[in-house]
Protein backbone atom coordinates (compact mmCIF):
# COMPACT_ATOMS: atom_id res chain seq x y z
CA UNK A 1 0.00 0.00 0.00
CA UNK A 2 1.69 3.59 -1.59
CA UNK A 3 1.06 6.02 0.99
CA UNK A 4 -0.90 8.91 -0.41
CA UNK A 5 0.88 12.51 0.50
CA UNK A 6 -2.08 14.79 -0.14
CA UNK A 7 -2.36 18.47 -0.34
CA UNK A 8 -5.38 21.14 0.24
CA UNK A 9 -4.93 24.14 -1.56
CA UNK A 10 -8.19 25.07 -0.56
CA UNK A 11 -9.03 29.07 -1.49
CA UNK A 12 -5.61 30.23 -2.06
CA UNK A 13 -3.35 30.18 -5.29
CA UNK A 14 -4.32 32.55 -8.88
CA UNK A 15 -4.17 29.81 -11.58
CA UNK A 16 -0.45 31.44 -12.02
CA UNK A 17 0.83 31.07 -8.64
CA UNK A 18 -0.85 27.40 -9.05
CA UNK A 19 0.81 26.67 -12.17
CA UNK A 20 4.49 27.97 -10.31
CA UNK A 21 4.04 25.63 -7.17
CA UNK A 22 3.16 22.29 -8.90
CA UNK A 23 6.07 23.08 -11.48
CA UNK A 24 8.46 23.68 -8.38
CA UNK A 25 7.32 20.61 -6.26
CA UNK A 26 7.63 18.63 -9.79
CA UNK A 27 11.26 19.51 -10.11
CA UNK A 28 11.46 19.27 -6.08
CA UNK A 29 10.84 15.67 -6.29
CA UNK A 30 12.54 14.78 -9.49
CA UNK A 31 14.25 11.32 -8.81
CA UNK A 32 13.04 11.72 -5.28
CA UNK A 33 9.88 10.72 -4.79
CA UNK A 34 9.75 7.07 -2.86
CA UNK A 35 8.48 3.94 -4.29
CA UNK A 36 6.21 4.00 -1.95
CA UNK A 37 4.64 7.02 -1.89
CA UNK A 38 2.04 8.82 -4.36
CA UNK A 39 1.62 12.69 -4.21
CA UNK A 40 -1.81 14.44 -4.61
CA UNK A 41 -2.80 17.97 -5.35
CA UNK A 42 -6.20 19.73 -4.65
CA UNK A 43 -5.95 22.98 -6.41
CA UNK A 44 -8.78 26.18 -6.66
CA UNK A 45 -11.19 24.82 -9.75
CA UNK A 46 -9.54 27.96 -11.33
CA UNK A 47 -5.76 26.38 -11.35
CA UNK A 48 -7.35 22.62 -11.75
CA UNK A 49 -5.79 22.40 -15.66
CA UNK A 50 -2.48 24.36 -15.00
CA UNK A 51 -1.80 22.27 -11.90
CA UNK A 52 -2.97 19.37 -14.59
CA UNK A 53 0.02 20.30 -17.55
CA UNK A 54 2.61 20.35 -14.71
CA UNK A 55 1.68 17.08 -13.75
CA UNK A 56 1.80 15.40 -17.04
CA UNK A 57 3.66 12.46 -18.33
CA UNK A 58 4.30 12.40 -14.33
CA UNK A 59 4.22 8.74 -12.62
CA UNK A 60 3.12 8.83 -8.95
CA UNK A 61 0.90 12.29 -9.41
CA UNK A 62 -2.79 12.94 -8.92
CA UNK A 63 -4.70 15.77 -9.18
CA UNK A 64 -8.14 16.56 -7.08
CA UNK A 65 -11.31 18.47 -6.90
CA UNK A 66 -11.89 20.01 -3.73
CA UNK A 67 -15.47 19.67 -4.27
CA UNK A 68 -18.29 18.59 -6.36
CA UNK A 69 -22.16 18.70 -6.55
CA UNK A 70 -23.64 14.64 -6.70
CA UNK A 71 -25.54 15.32 -10.40
CA UNK A 72 -23.87 15.03 -14.00
CA UNK A 73 -25.08 17.98 -14.97
CA UNK A 74 -28.45 21.08 -14.54
CA UNK A 75 -29.35 24.24 -12.89
CA UNK A 76 -27.06 24.48 -10.22
CA UNK A 77 -25.73 27.38 -10.11
CA UNK A 78 -21.76 28.37 -8.86
CA UNK A 79 -21.33 24.38 -8.75
CA UNK A 80 -19.28 22.07 -10.82
CA UNK A 81 -20.06 18.21 -11.84
CA UNK A 82 -17.86 15.14 -11.30
CA UNK A 83 -17.66 14.99 -15.42
CA UNK A 84 -16.51 18.12 -15.45
CA UNK A 85 -13.50 17.23 -12.96
CA UNK A 86 -12.31 14.62 -15.11
CA UNK A 87 -12.35 16.47 -18.45
CA UNK A 88 -10.14 18.73 -16.20
CA UNK A 89 -7.55 15.82 -15.48
CA UNK A 90 -8.78 15.05 -12.25
CA UNK A 91 -8.56 11.49 -11.15
CA UNK A 92 -9.74 12.39 -7.16
CA UNK A 93 -11.90 14.57 -5.82
CA UNK A 94 -12.51 15.45 -1.63
CA UNK A 95 -16.27 15.10 0.45
CA UNK A 96 -17.12 15.88 3.48
CA UNK A 97 -13.86 18.86 4.54
CA UNK A 98 -14.63 19.88 7.91
CA UNK A 99 -14.94 22.98 6.10
CA UNK A 100 -17.78 21.79 3.77
CA UNK A 101 -19.66 20.23 7.44
CA UNK A 102 -19.55 23.07 9.12
CA UNK A 103 -19.17 26.22 7.21
CA UNK A 104 -20.99 25.40 4.44
CA UNK A 105 -23.80 22.69 6.09
CA UNK A 106 -23.44 19.99 4.57
CA UNK A 107 -24.80 16.76 6.30
CA UNK A 108 -23.14 13.36 6.48
CA UNK A 109 -26.00 11.85 4.31
CA UNK A 110 -25.41 14.63 1.30
CA UNK A 111 -21.72 13.48 1.53
CA UNK A 112 -22.49 10.04 1.37
CA UNK A 113 -24.49 10.32 -1.71
CA UNK A 114 -21.44 12.83 -3.31
CA UNK A 115 -18.91 9.93 -2.36
CA UNK A 116 -21.40 7.59 -4.47
CA UNK A 117 -22.25 9.57 -7.05
CA UNK A 118 -18.41 10.41 -7.75
CA UNK A 119 -17.33 7.12 -7.77
CA UNK A 120 -19.99 5.88 -10.13
CA UNK A 121 -18.65 8.77 -12.11
CA UNK A 122 -15.28 7.44 -12.34
CA UNK A 123 -13.25 9.61 -9.51
CA UNK A 124 -11.14 8.12 -6.76
CA UNK A 125 -12.92 9.59 -3.70
CA UNK A 126 -11.15 11.07 -0.25
CA UNK A 127 -13.86 10.85 2.77
CA UNK A 128 -12.75 13.58 5.67
CA UNK A 129 -14.45 12.37 8.94
CA UNK A 130 -13.46 13.98 12.38
CA UNK A 131 -14.83 15.17 15.32
CA UNK A 132 -14.86 19.05 16.79
CA UNK A 133 -13.21 19.90 20.04
CA UNK A 134 -16.29 19.81 22.49
CA UNK A 135 -17.13 16.61 20.82
CA UNK A 136 -14.05 15.20 21.99
CA UNK A 137 -14.20 16.74 25.25
CA UNK A 138 -17.49 15.13 25.89
CA UNK A 139 -16.21 11.53 25.23
CA UNK A 140 -18.48 11.17 21.21
CA UNK A 141 -15.31 10.84 19.14
CA UNK A 142 -16.25 7.21 18.45
CA UNK A 143 -20.32 8.33 17.79
CA UNK A 144 -19.20 11.28 15.36
CA UNK A 145 -16.91 8.68 13.71
CA UNK A 146 -19.48 5.97 13.35
CA UNK A 147 -22.21 8.48 11.85
CA UNK A 148 -19.69 10.07 9.48
CA UNK A 149 -18.45 6.52 7.85
CA UNK A 150 -21.61 5.05 7.92
CA UNK A 151 -23.29 7.47 6.19
CA UNK A 152 -20.26 8.79 4.18
CA UNK A 153 -19.85 5.01 2.67
CA UNK A 154 -23.63 3.99 2.41
CA UNK A 155 -23.76 3.57 -1.06
CA UNK A 156 -20.03 2.25 -2.01
CA UNK A 157 -19.91 -1.68 -2.99
CA UNK A 158 -17.95 -3.72 -0.87
CA UNK A 159 -16.13 -4.46 -4.07
CA UNK A 160 -14.67 -1.23 -4.53
CA UNK A 161 -11.07 -1.35 -5.83
CA UNK A 162 -9.89 0.31 -2.09
CA UNK A 163 -7.32 1.81 -3.97
CA UNK A 164 -10.45 4.24 -5.84
CA UNK A 165 -11.32 5.27 -1.86
CA UNK A 166 -9.58 6.87 0.94
CA UNK A 167 -10.56 8.31 4.81
CA UNK A 168 -8.90 11.44 5.81
CA UNK A 169 -8.88 11.48 9.64
CA UNK A 170 -8.74 15.19 10.77
CA UNK A 171 -9.97 16.28 13.98
CA UNK A 172 -11.64 19.75 13.27
CA UNK A 173 -9.56 21.39 16.43
CA UNK A 174 -6.55 21.14 14.86
CA UNK A 175 -7.38 21.94 11.03
CA UNK A 176 -5.52 25.27 10.79
CA UNK A 177 -4.86 25.58 14.28
CA UNK A 178 -1.43 24.82 14.83
CA UNK A 179 -2.39 22.27 17.52
CA UNK A 180 -1.55 18.22 16.12
CA UNK A 181 -3.15 14.83 17.96
CA UNK A 182 -0.05 13.27 19.91
CA UNK A 183 1.00 10.20 18.43
CA UNK A 184 -1.46 8.38 21.14
CA UNK A 185 -4.82 10.18 19.85
CA UNK A 186 -3.43 9.52 16.34
CA UNK A 187 -3.28 5.73 16.70
CA UNK A 188 -6.72 5.36 18.34
CA UNK A 189 -8.81 7.34 16.03
CA UNK A 190 -6.86 5.72 13.24
CA UNK A 191 -7.71 1.91 14.68
CA UNK A 192 -11.16 2.68 15.35
CA UNK A 193 -11.67 3.92 11.87
CA UNK A 194 -10.34 0.45 10.85
CA UNK A 195 -11.98 -1.29 12.28
CA UNK A 196 -14.82 0.72 10.91
CA UNK A 197 -13.64 -0.24 7.74
CA UNK A 198 -13.63 -3.56 7.81
CA UNK A 199 -16.89 -3.75 9.04
CA UNK A 200 -18.68 -1.34 6.58
CA UNK A 201 -16.27 -2.94 3.58
CA UNK A 202 -15.21 -5.94 4.62
CA UNK A 203 -11.71 -7.08 3.58
CA UNK A 204 -11.46 -4.24 1.49
CA UNK A 205 -11.18 -2.30 4.86
CA UNK A 206 -8.46 -3.17 5.63
CA UNK A 207 -6.71 -2.00 2.08
CA UNK A 208 -8.08 1.00 2.13
CA UNK A 209 -5.91 4.39 2.82
CA UNK A 210 -6.61 6.08 5.89
CA UNK A 211 -4.84 9.73 5.96
CA UNK A 212 -4.05 11.68 9.02
CA UNK A 213 -4.55 15.54 8.55
CA UNK A 214 -4.78 18.08 10.93
CA UNK A 215 -1.62 20.76 11.22
CA UNK A 216 0.75 18.29 9.30
CA UNK A 217 3.88 20.26 8.86
CA UNK A 218 8.10 18.98 7.59
CA UNK A 219 8.53 18.44 11.27
CA UNK A 220 6.07 16.65 12.41
CA UNK A 221 5.32 14.75 9.68
CA UNK A 222 7.97 12.10 9.94
CA UNK A 223 6.53 10.97 13.13
CA UNK A 224 2.87 10.54 11.71
CA UNK A 225 3.37 9.04 8.86
CA UNK A 226 4.74 5.99 10.95
CA UNK A 227 2.18 5.61 13.05
CA UNK A 228 0.13 2.25 13.10
CA UNK A 229 -2.94 2.78 10.00
CA UNK A 230 -1.31 6.03 9.03
CA UNK A 231 -1.00 5.82 5.20
CA UNK A 232 -0.99 9.13 4.12
CA UNK A 233 -1.54 12.74 4.97
CA UNK A 234 -3.72 15.85 4.16
CA UNK A 235 -1.93 19.17 4.00
CA UNK A 236 -3.29 22.31 4.16
CA UNK A 237 -1.38 25.62 4.97
CA UNK A 238 2.36 23.72 4.80
CA UNK A 239 1.60 22.41 1.19
CA UNK A 240 1.12 26.06 -0.31
CA UNK A 241 4.89 26.65 -0.04
CA UNK A 242 6.45 23.63 -2.70
CA UNK A 243 9.14 23.60 -0.08
CA UNK A 244 7.56 22.79 2.67
CA UNK A 245 5.26 20.21 0.77
CA UNK A 246 8.22 18.08 -0.52
CA UNK A 247 9.58 17.73 2.84
CA UNK A 248 6.69 16.63 4.06
CA UNK A 249 6.37 14.34 1.03
CA UNK A 250 9.86 12.68 1.94
CA UNK A 251 9.66 12.75 5.49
Amino acid sequence: MKKLMAANWKMYKTRAEAEQTARELVSLLDGKLPADREVLVAPPFIGVDAVAGAFSGKAGYHLAGQNFYPSGQGAFTGEIAPEMLLDLGCDFALAGHSERRHIMGETDEFIGKKVAFGLEAGLSMILCVGELLEERKGGQVEAVLTAQLEAGLAGVEKGLDPDRLAVAYEPVWAIGSGLTAGPKEIAEAHRFVRDLLCAILGENGSKTRILYGGSVKPGNCGEIIRIDNVDGVLVGGASLSATSFSEIVLA
